[in-house]
């Protein structure tokens, strides 16, 4: 497994900080506040893209990274919107890169997979990054495994890799399991895994009349629409009364603990919002009470029919 380091050699923190609510949801302000708690708890991982909050997130983190900008490894992604190409991917680079106000950035994904764009081309771009000291790793962000392993073979053929990816990852979305997550750990590729709270449905905020994303977004709430998943956030908020923890500190907690995973991306309206997800640092998850989480959801089938292999 690639080591993710910071510039000065600081390893990447064991939680990763998403920004996307910085300038949307989360005024300056409360941006603030959130990334000072962060630094605090000891995270020194941020992630941001091109697309969020129209450009104000990543200008709200440039202004907040200066001081220990060495020591932190900022991530940001780009081709969300027009592709993979070349032009496109320069384009929303140097605009991301302008607004952190950075003159190199840690990591640089692509938002998504493009079919319509030659990986040879999209390639060739980030290698250049790479090469004129741009970036420093080179990510993906919602790519399928076998989409993984197309792309690094030509990645490697034009000098660099596949650094790190960014999959979906919650006790209520754990297809990562089946393929993703065991190509990382055969092929040394870091995993920044994202909504470890499953769009807050396993906060326990929903079960007691809240309301949220799932209220109002068409799209998480077709996400995070079937029973059992609700099932499994009531189940786990009975199991963090039992004993004692938030049920958004044990979610992400039990998603950290997956071997593959270097860290899972947390994210907040605000510092009180964020607290129960950077409690997960200092939680011992013992081996008893993570068997107990892994079993309030159904574990997704293996990706091969020779099951009394897979068992073995």
């Amino acid at each position: 497994m690639i080591n993710l380091t910071a510039s000065d050699g600081s390893a990447a923190s064991s939680l990763c900080f998403g920004c996307m609510q910085f300038g949307g949801a989360a005024d300056a302000k409360d941006s603030r506040e959130m990334f000072e708690a962060c630094r605090a708890a000891g995270v020194n991982f941020f992630d941001s893209a091109h697309t969020y909050t129209g450009g104000a997130c990543d200008t709200l983190l440039g202004g907040f990274i200066d001081q220990d900008r060495e020591q932190l490894i900022i991530a940001t992604k780009v081709g969300y919107t027009g592709g993979s190409g070349r032009a496109n991917i320069f384009q929303q680079f140097e605009e991301t890169r302008s607004r952190l106000n950075l003159d190199v950035v840690d990591i640089l994904y692509l938002h998504r997979w493009d079919s319509e764009t030659s990986l040879e081309e999209t390639f060739e771009a980030m290698s250049e990054l790479q090469q004129s000291g741009l970036i420093r790793y080179v990510g993906v962000s919602n790519f399928a495994a076998w989409q993984v392993m197309k792309a690094q073979h030509v990645a490697q053929d034009l000098g660099t890799r596949i650094d790190v990816l960014q999959p979906m990852y919650s006790l209520v979305k754990r297809q990562a399991e089946v393929e993703l997550f065991p190509m990382a750990l055969s092929e040394g590729i870091a995993v920044a895994a994202y909504s470890p709270l499953g769009g807050g449905l396993l906060t326990g905020k929903y079960q007691a009349g809240g309301e949220g994303r799932l209220s109002h977004d068409t799209r998480y709430a077709a996400r995070y629409g079937q029973a059992w998943m609700h099932l499994t956030a009531r189940d786990l908020v009975d199991v963090a009364e039992g004993l004692g923890v938030d049920p958004a500190t044990l979610a992400v907690a039990w998603s950290a603990r997956h071997a593959a995973v270097t860290a899972p991306i947390i994210s907040a309206r605000d510092a009180g919002q964020l607290k129960p997800s950077l409690d997960a640092i200092s939680l011992d998850l013992t081996d008893q009470v993570y068997a107990q989480l892994d079993a309030l959801s159904p574990r997704p089938a293996p990706a091969t029919d020779r099951l009394e292999e897979a068992a073995l």
